[in-house]
């Protein structure tokens, strides 16, 4: 295999949290493998709610970190929490001091959107639904004017080469679908920002690239995973048949829109005191249960918001568009879907993983911030709070030096995915792994995923296969329902706060295996 050395220290991911974390980094000298071009492809980019933090002369980090809490159902490691969101308003002034455009008073404060279990309106928004993207293109621009960063666009991770338990190396090749012969590279420092695990369910909100692959690297390679069974499901991705789903924001519900089915019933009202602005894992298996009895559930902005909708919230009334909706006349047709992973690698209070020289931030980390079920909007706080950490942290081992740009020549005879295999594999999840769980289901999932192996030997795919694994032994050792995880066989939480789970991917190969066992 060719061999690259460089003194560049080497970001994985192309979203906010790698971004940030480059510009953090200046000028220490960087390279960012990013499969896409900058700005397309990452989950950030298309994230509609905003960013969470305590702007509100009445609010506080300490309410903040209270509800962070009382949404993680008992897991979120409660220093972590005061310390994310005590810095919330910091990252804020840094973004609008970047040039994010983020909505304004007429007074000049910040709009502050209300999302679900939070106690206040503390969501910093952009044009109503466009944070993501508009954060994402300010961090773009002053990334274009950094020297000290290189983005090789087109490429992906898929190996992380280790020796005496610490990262030496990265294997990366082309991104495109029939992909290169890989390449070793070998830097200073390696940071895995590269998205979640969202895009392995079949019915999903996040791009299509998002598909576990990062996390599953480094289980490969012998990270320790952390709350891995703990998967999102957002309750309101559009059900129009489009993979991915697109997303109706829930600042649409902190508006006052309601969820009705199609006999026109509100059905969270009885369901919940906070209705509509419960927390996301009551909201999304209420939803769940709607659509598995044929109820159709739908989203109603119609009396809240009306024609606003189309000037309040662009992308939402874009998706609308496209799929022949008018949402001022008509309700919008949703279900559960996957959104967001809060489980990942595990990641100390200084970004890093359990490898040595390798630090994780954003989703594909598990930092104890979203606990059993993450805070609406905490994703993007807490991205930005790791990358400054991660950044801060590999600084002090990395000496800013001058680093000569990397030249790549990829060769053929890469080994893609096979679309066919990948699309059994997300059925799977959405149907063994999905809202509701139970044990059988579970099983079955592990020795599909098994056999699922056997037929595309890919790196990606095998990547894919073990954050799948992982996720699926987790939920099976977990015999209890808990915030995101529900298990109709174990309907209720056990007595006290929880306790967070941690699994090596060879541990989950050996419960894997153990279960193959049981049907031979």
């Amino acid at each position: 295999m060719q061999e690259i050395q460089t003194d560049r220290i080497v970001i994985v991911g192309a979203g906010m949290g790698a971004l940030y974390a480059a510009l953090k980094l200046a000028p220490r000298p960087v390279v960012m493998i990013s499969p896409e071009p900058l700005g397309e492809g990452a989950s950030s980019a298309w994230a509609q709610g905003g960013v969470a933090a305590a702007m509100d002369a009445k609010d506080s980090p300490q309410n903040h970190a209270t509800d962070t809490l009382k949404a993680g159902a008992g897991t979120v490691d409660a220093q972590v929490a005061a310390m994310v969101t005590q810095e919330a308003r910091e990252h804020i002034l840094d973004l609008t001091t970047m040039g994010t455009p983020f909505d304004r008073t007429e007074t000049g404060g910040y709009v502050l959107s209300r999302e679900a279990a939070h106690s206040f309106a503390r969501v910093v928004r952009v044009k109503g639904d466009q944070a993501g993207a508009q954060i994402m293109a300010a961090l773009i621009e002053q990334v274009a004017h950094t020297p000290s960063i290189q983005v090789l666009e087109g490429t992906m991770a898929v190996n992380l080469d280790t020796k005496d338990g610490k990262v030496t190396g990265i294997t990366i090749q082309e991104s495109d679908d029939t992909r290169s012969a890989p390449i070793m590279l070998r830097g200073s420092a390696y940071l895995l920002a590269g998205g979640g695990s969202g895009g392995l369910y079949a019915v999903t909100t996040n791009p299509p690239r998002i598909r576990g692959q990062v996390i599953g690297m480094a289980a490969r390679a012998g990270a320790i995973i952390a709350d891995a069974e703990f998967v999102q499901f957002h309750p309101t991705a559009m059900d129009v048949g489009e993979d991915p789903a697109p997303l109706a924001t829930e600042a649409l519900r902190g508006e006052g829109a309601i969820l009705i089915n199609k006999h026109g019933e509100r059905f969270m009202a009885d369901l919940h005191p906070d209705a509509e602005l419960a927390p996301r894992d009551i909201v999304a298996r209420a939803i769940y249960a709607q659509s598995q009895a044929g109820l159709r559930p739908m989203l109603d902005t119609r009396a809240a918001l009306g024609e606003s909708i189309k000037t309040q919230f662009i992308s939402v009334a874009e998706y609308c568009a496209r799929n022949g909706i008018d949402p001022a006349i008509d309700p919008i047709p949703v279900a559960a879907a996957a959104h967001y992973h809060m489980g990942g690698i595990k990641t100390d209070t200084q970004g890093r993983s359990s490898l040595g020289n390798l630090w994780v931030c954003g989703e594909a980390s598990s930092t104890g911030l979203h606990g059993a079920n993450r805070l609406a909007s905490n994703g993007l706080l807490e991205a930005l709070v790791y990358a400054r950490i991660c950044a801060d942290d590999i600084s002090e081992m990395n000496s800013e030096v001058q680093s000569a740009e990397i030249e790549l020549n990829f060769a053929d005879h890469g080994t893609p995915p096979v679309p066919d295999v990948v699309a059994e594999l997300r059925q799977n999840m959405t149907d063994n792994v999905g809202v509701v769980r139970t044990e059988a289901g579970l099983k079955s999932a592990l020795r599909i995923i098994a056999n699922l192996e056997t037929r595309d030997p890919s790196p990606s795919f095998l990547n894919m296969c073990a954050t799948a694994t992982l996720i699926t032994a987790c939920a099976l050792m977990r015999q209890e329902s808990r915030g995101a995880h529900e298990r109709a066989d174990y309907p209720d939480a056990l007595p006290g706060d929880g306790k967070r789970s941690m699994m090596t991917y060879a541990e989950a190969i050996t419960l894997r295996d153990d279960i193959l066992k049981e049907t031979t």
